[in-house]
Protein backbone atom coordinates (compact mmCIF):
# COMPACT_ATOMS: atom_id res chain seq x y z
CA UNK A 1 0.00 0.00 0.00
CA UNK A 2 1.34 3.55 -1.18
CA UNK A 3 1.51 6.48 1.06
CA UNK A 4 0.25 10.10 0.43
CA UNK A 5 1.97 12.74 0.87
CA UNK A 6 0.29 14.57 4.45
CA UNK A 7 -1.99 17.73 3.96
CA UNK A 8 -1.03 21.04 5.22
CA UNK A 9 -3.04 23.86 6.49
CA UNK A 10 -4.26 26.66 4.55
CA UNK A 11 -2.96 30.04 5.60
CA UNK A 12 -4.78 32.43 7.47
CA UNK A 13 -7.19 34.48 5.25
CA UNK A 14 -6.87 37.35 3.45
CA UNK A 15 -9.09 40.39 4.21
CA UNK A 16 -9.82 40.84 1.03
CA UNK A 17 -11.02 37.48 0.62
CA UNK A 18 -12.76 37.53 3.78
CA UNK A 19 -14.64 40.53 2.59
CA UNK A 20 -15.52 39.12 -0.90
CA UNK A 21 -17.34 36.37 1.02
CA UNK A 22 -18.84 38.88 3.31
CA UNK A 23 -20.42 40.86 0.24
CA UNK A 24 -20.79 37.28 -1.89
CA UNK A 25 -23.24 36.47 1.22
CA UNK A 26 -24.94 39.37 2.74
CA UNK A 27 -23.48 37.77 6.33
CA UNK A 28 -21.85 38.43 8.91
CA UNK A 29 -18.55 36.24 8.84
CA UNK A 30 -17.23 35.66 12.37
CA UNK A 31 -14.21 33.58 12.25
CA UNK A 32 -12.41 31.79 9.63
CA UNK A 33 -10.58 28.30 10.69
CA UNK A 34 -7.95 26.86 7.93
CA UNK A 35 -8.64 23.53 7.29
CA UNK A 36 -6.26 20.51 5.90
CA UNK A 37 -6.42 20.55 2.19
CA UNK A 38 -4.24 19.30 -1.05
CA UNK A 39 -2.73 20.68 -3.64
CA UNK A 40 -5.35 22.71 -5.32
CA UNK A 41 -6.26 25.68 -3.24
CA UNK A 42 -6.30 26.89 0.39
CA UNK A 43 -9.42 25.97 2.31
CA UNK A 44 -11.14 27.51 5.29
CA UNK A 45 -14.49 26.59 7.73
CA UNK A 46 -15.92 29.88 7.56
CA UNK A 47 -18.35 30.51 10.68
CA UNK A 48 -21.60 32.80 10.46
CA UNK A 49 -23.89 34.17 12.00
CA UNK A 50 -27.05 31.53 13.66
CA UNK A 51 -24.14 28.64 14.06
CA UNK A 52 -23.99 27.97 10.84
CA UNK A 53 -20.62 27.63 8.46
CA UNK A 54 -19.68 27.06 5.23
CA UNK A 55 -16.08 25.89 3.69
CA UNK A 56 -13.72 27.96 1.20
CA UNK A 57 -11.88 27.12 -1.11
CA UNK A 58 -9.64 29.95 -2.65
CA UNK A 59 -6.63 29.24 -5.39
CA UNK A 60 -4.40 32.12 -5.75
CA UNK A 61 -2.22 30.57 -8.37
CA UNK A 62 -1.71 31.16 -12.41
CA UNK A 63 -3.97 29.45 -13.83
CA UNK A 64 -7.06 29.15 -10.63
CA UNK A 65 -9.99 26.51 -11.95
CA UNK A 66 -12.10 26.10 -8.72
CA UNK A 67 -14.82 26.53 -11.02
CA UNK A 68 -14.61 22.88 -12.61
CA UNK A 69 -14.76 21.46 -8.93
CA UNK A 70 -18.08 23.29 -8.77
CA UNK A 71 -19.09 22.14 -11.89
CA UNK A 72 -18.49 18.63 -10.68
CA UNK A 73 -20.04 18.82 -7.50
CA UNK A 74 -22.98 20.43 -8.98
CA UNK A 75 -23.03 17.52 -11.46
CA UNK A 76 -23.30 15.06 -8.47
CA UNK A 77 -25.36 16.87 -6.63
CA UNK A 78 -28.14 17.06 -9.97
CA UNK A 79 -27.00 13.17 -11.06
CA UNK A 80 -26.91 10.97 -8.18
CA UNK A 81 -27.72 10.37 -4.79
CA UNK A 82 -23.76 10.84 -3.55
CA UNK A 83 -23.83 13.09 -0.89
CA UNK A 84 -21.89 16.10 -1.17
CA UNK A 85 -21.46 19.67 -0.77
CA UNK A 86 -24.17 21.84 -2.15
CA UNK A 87 -22.41 24.83 -4.05
CA UNK A 88 -23.02 28.31 -3.15
CA UNK A 89 -20.69 30.07 -5.50
CA UNK A 90 -18.10 28.83 -7.92
CA UNK A 91 -15.40 30.86 -9.85
CA UNK A 92 -12.08 30.03 -11.08
CA UNK A 93 -10.57 31.78 -7.85
CA UNK A 94 -12.99 31.19 -5.29
CA UNK A 95 -15.24 27.75 -4.39
CA UNK A 96 -17.99 28.52 -1.43
CA UNK A 97 -19.87 25.59 -0.72
CA UNK A 98 -21.90 23.86 1.88
CA UNK A 99 -19.81 22.71 5.10
CA UNK A 100 -20.53 18.89 5.47
CA UNK A 101 -19.61 17.46 9.39
CA UNK A 102 -17.63 14.27 9.73
CA UNK A 103 -14.04 13.28 10.45
CA UNK A 104 -12.49 10.43 8.16
CA UNK A 105 -12.16 7.69 10.46
CA UNK A 106 -14.50 4.56 9.25
CA UNK A 107 -15.85 1.55 11.26
CA UNK A 108 -16.75 -1.19 9.60
CA UNK A 109 -20.35 -0.19 8.89
CA UNK A 110 -19.21 3.14 7.71
CA UNK A 111 -17.40 1.10 5.44
CA UNK A 112 -20.37 -0.93 4.19
CA UNK A 113 -22.25 2.49 3.86
CA UNK A 114 -19.45 4.06 1.83
CA UNK A 115 -20.15 0.89 -0.30
CA UNK A 116 -23.78 1.43 -0.77
CA UNK A 117 -23.40 4.60 -1.66
CA UNK A 118 -20.81 4.01 -4.66
CA UNK A 119 -22.36 1.62 -5.80
CA UNK A 120 -25.30 3.22 -6.38
CA UNK A 121 -23.41 5.90 -8.07
CA UNK A 122 -21.66 3.51 -10.07
CA UNK A 123 -25.16 2.46 -11.61
CA UNK A 124 -26.04 5.88 -12.93
CA UNK A 125 -24.58 5.13 -16.83
CA UNK A 126 -23.39 7.33 -19.11
CA UNK A 127 -23.80 6.57 -23.01
CA UNK A 128 -19.56 6.97 -23.66
CA UNK A 129 -16.41 6.72 -21.64
CA UNK A 130 -15.21 9.89 -20.77
CA UNK A 131 -17.28 12.76 -19.95
CA UNK A 132 -19.26 16.27 -21.61
CA UNK A 133 -15.94 18.43 -20.59
CA UNK A 134 -12.21 17.86 -19.14
CA UNK A 135 -12.28 17.97 -15.19
CA UNK A 136 -9.14 17.76 -12.94
CA UNK A 137 -7.70 15.26 -10.77
CA UNK A 138 -6.04 17.57 -8.21
CA UNK A 139 -4.20 20.38 -9.54
CA UNK A 140 -3.68 18.17 -13.01
CA UNK A 141 -5.79 18.47 -16.03
CA UNK A 142 -8.04 15.24 -17.20
CA UNK A 143 -9.07 14.94 -20.21
CA UNK A 144 -12.58 13.39 -21.33
CA UNK A 145 -13.12 12.86 -25.00
CA UNK A 146 -16.20 10.77 -25.03
CA UNK A 147 -14.83 6.84 -26.05
CA UNK A 148 -17.05 4.03 -26.72
CA UNK A 149 -14.10 1.41 -25.86
CA UNK A 150 -13.10 1.92 -22.09
CA UNK A 151 -9.54 -0.02 -22.97
CA UNK A 152 -9.27 3.06 -25.35
CA UNK A 153 -10.07 5.58 -23.14
CA UNK A 154 -8.10 3.99 -20.10
CA UNK A 155 -4.86 3.66 -22.51
CA UNK A 156 -4.73 6.99 -24.38
CA UNK A 157 -6.64 9.79 -22.27
CA UNK A 158 -5.54 8.29 -18.94
CA UNK A 159 -2.43 6.30 -18.56
CA UNK A 160 -0.82 7.59 -21.57
CA UNK A 161 -1.64 11.13 -21.34
CA UNK A 162 -0.25 11.51 -17.69
CA UNK A 163 2.58 9.28 -18.34
CA UNK A 164 3.98 11.76 -21.46
CA UNK A 165 3.37 14.70 -19.27
CA UNK A 166 4.93 12.79 -16.37
CA UNK A 167 8.09 12.29 -19.05
CA UNK A 168 7.79 16.24 -20.13
CA UNK A 169 8.33 17.58 -17.05
CA UNK A 170 11.31 15.22 -16.36
CA UNK A 171 9.68 13.29 -13.70
CA UNK A 172 9.26 10.21 -15.16
CA UNK A 173 12.92 8.22 -16.88
CA UNK A 174 12.45 7.73 -20.36
CA UNK A 175 13.43 4.32 -20.10
CA UNK A 176 10.20 3.56 -17.62
CA UNK A 177 7.62 5.63 -19.43
CA UNK A 178 9.13 3.19 -22.93
CA UNK A 179 8.68 0.27 -21.26
CA UNK A 180 5.19 1.12 -19.92
CA UNK A 181 4.04 2.04 -23.67
CA UNK A 182 5.20 -1.16 -24.35
CA UNK A 183 2.93 -2.78 -21.10
CA UNK A 184 -0.48 -0.68 -22.80
CA UNK A 185 -0.31 -2.41 -26.06
CA UNK A 186 -1.45 -5.36 -23.81
CA UNK A 187 -4.28 -3.75 -22.11
CA UNK A 188 -6.78 -5.30 -23.81
CA UNK A 189 -5.83 -8.76 -22.63
CA UNK A 190 -5.69 -7.85 -19.16
CA UNK A 191 -8.96 -5.32 -18.38
CA UNK A 192 -11.87 -5.92 -19.18
CA UNK A 193 -15.29 -4.02 -20.93
CA UNK A 194 -18.02 -3.15 -18.33
CA UNK A 195 -21.29 -3.70 -19.33
CA UNK A 196 -22.12 0.17 -19.36
CA UNK A 197 -19.99 3.71 -18.58
CA UNK A 198 -20.60 4.21 -14.97
CA UNK A 199 -20.46 7.70 -13.33
CA UNK A 200 -17.31 7.74 -10.76
CA UNK A 201 -16.28 10.35 -8.03
CA UNK A 202 -12.67 9.48 -9.54
CA UNK A 203 -10.31 10.36 -5.85
CA UNK A 204 -11.73 8.20 -3.19
CA UNK A 205 -9.09 8.30 -0.77
CA UNK A 206 -9.57 9.27 3.28
CA UNK A 207 -9.99 12.77 3.67
CA UNK A 208 -12.07 12.87 0.78
CA UNK A 209 -14.87 11.30 2.37
CA UNK A 210 -16.31 12.26 5.65
CA UNK A 211 -18.65 10.62 8.29
CA UNK A 212 -20.28 10.66 11.33
CA UNK A 213 -20.39 7.56 13.78
CA UNK A 214 -21.56 4.46 11.66
CA UNK A 215 -23.10 7.15 8.44
CA UNK A 216 -21.07 8.91 5.56
CA UNK A 217 -22.05 12.70 5.46
CA UNK A 218 -19.86 13.41 2.33
CA UNK A 219 -17.58 13.23 -0.61
CA UNK A 220 -15.56 16.15 -1.64
CA UNK A 221 -13.02 16.95 -3.89
CA UNK A 222 -14.67 14.74 -6.84
CA UNK A 223 -12.79 14.29 -10.04
CA UNK A 224 -15.44 12.81 -12.21
CA UNK A 225 -15.71 11.08 -15.11
CA UNK A 226 -17.83 7.24 -16.67
CA UNK A 227 -15.47 5.14 -16.47
CA UNK A 228 -15.22 0.85 -15.28
CA UNK A 229 -15.93 0.70 -11.26
CA UNK A 230 -13.17 -0.98 -11.08
CA UNK A 231 -11.13 2.04 -11.37
CA UNK A 232 -12.79 3.56 -8.43
CA UNK A 233 -12.53 0.18 -6.62
CA UNK A 234 -9.15 0.13 -7.15
CA UNK A 235 -8.07 3.71 -6.28
CA UNK A 236 -9.95 2.80 -2.62
CA UNK A 237 -7.15 -0.11 -1.99
CA UNK A 238 -4.04 2.87 -2.69
CA UNK A 239 -4.16 4.23 0.10
CA UNK A 240 -5.97 1.84 2.57
CA UNK A 241 -8.65 4.25 2.53
CA UNK A 242 -11.34 1.14 2.61
CA UNK A 243 -11.38 -2.63 3.14
CA UNK A 244 -12.95 -6.28 3.39
CA UNK A 245 -15.88 -4.61 4.97
CA UNK A 246 -16.36 -2.12 2.12
CA UNK A 247 -16.01 -4.98 -0.39
CA UNK A 248 -17.89 -7.27 1.20
CA UNK A 249 -20.93 -5.11 0.99
CA UNK A 250 -20.22 -3.56 -2.44
CA UNK A 251 -19.95 -7.07 -3.80
CA UNK A 252 -23.02 -8.22 -2.80
CA UNK A 253 -24.81 -5.19 -4.78
CA UNK A 254 -22.46 -4.95 -7.52
CA UNK A 255 -20.50 -8.64 -7.86
CA UNK A 256 -16.79 -7.96 -8.30
CA UNK A 257 -15.44 -10.00 -11.41
CA UNK A 258 -12.91 -12.80 -10.78
CA UNK A 259 -9.38 -11.13 -11.09
CA UNK A 260 -10.01 -7.58 -10.09
CA UNK A 261 -7.49 -8.21 -6.62
CA UNK A 262 -5.04 -10.24 -8.63
CA UNK A 263 -4.66 -8.41 -11.88
CA UNK A 264 -6.62 -5.10 -12.46
CA UNK A 265 -6.56 -3.44 -9.10
CA UNK A 266 -2.77 -2.71 -9.74
CA UNK A 267 -2.93 -1.93 -13.77
CA UNK A 268 -5.80 0.73 -12.63
CA UNK A 269 -3.88 2.09 -10.17
CA UNK A 270 -1.14 2.94 -12.47
CA UNK A 271 -3.11 6.12 -13.11
CA UNK A 272 -3.57 7.58 -9.34
CA UNK A 273 0.07 6.61 -9.50
CA UNK A 274 0.85 8.68 -12.41
CA UNK A 275 -1.03 11.36 -10.61
CA UNK A 276 1.34 11.34 -7.81
CA UNK A 277 4.45 11.64 -9.65
CA UNK A 278 3.29 14.49 -11.29
CA UNK A 279 2.13 16.08 -8.17
CA UNK A 280 4.58 14.65 -5.76
CA UNK A 281 7.74 13.11 -7.54
CA UNK A 282 9.89 10.36 -7.85
CA UNK A 283 8.91 8.38 -4.76
CA UNK A 284 5.64 6.80 -6.55
CA UNK A 285 7.42 5.67 -9.87
CA UNK A 286 8.23 2.59 -7.57
CA UNK A 287 4.99 1.13 -7.75
CA UNK A 288 4.97 1.80 -11.38
CA UNK A 289 7.98 -0.04 -11.55
CA UNK A 290 6.70 -3.09 -9.82
CA UNK A 291 3.44 -3.55 -11.58
CA UNK A 292 4.64 -3.52 -15.46
CA UNK A 293 7.85 -5.79 -14.29
CA UNK A 294 5.37 -8.51 -12.99
CA UNK A 295 3.86 -8.15 -16.76
CA UNK A 296 7.16 -8.37 -17.81
CA UNK A 297 8.21 -5.30 -18.65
Amino acid sequence: MESRPPLVYAHPMDKRIKDQITALLQRPLHRSTPLQGGCIAEVYQLELDQGESVVAKVDTSSKPDLATEGDMLTFLDEHSQLPVPKVIHSSPKLLVMQHLPGDSHFSNKAQAHAAELLAALHAVHGESFGFHWDTRIGALHQPNPQESSWCTFFREHRIRHMADAALQEGRMPRDLHRRLMQFCEKLDDLIEEPPAPSLIHGDVWTTNVLVQGNKITGFIDPAIYFAHPEIELAFTTLFGTFGDAFFQRYHEITPISAGFFDVRRDIYNLYPLLVHVRLFGAGYLGGIEKCIQRHGY
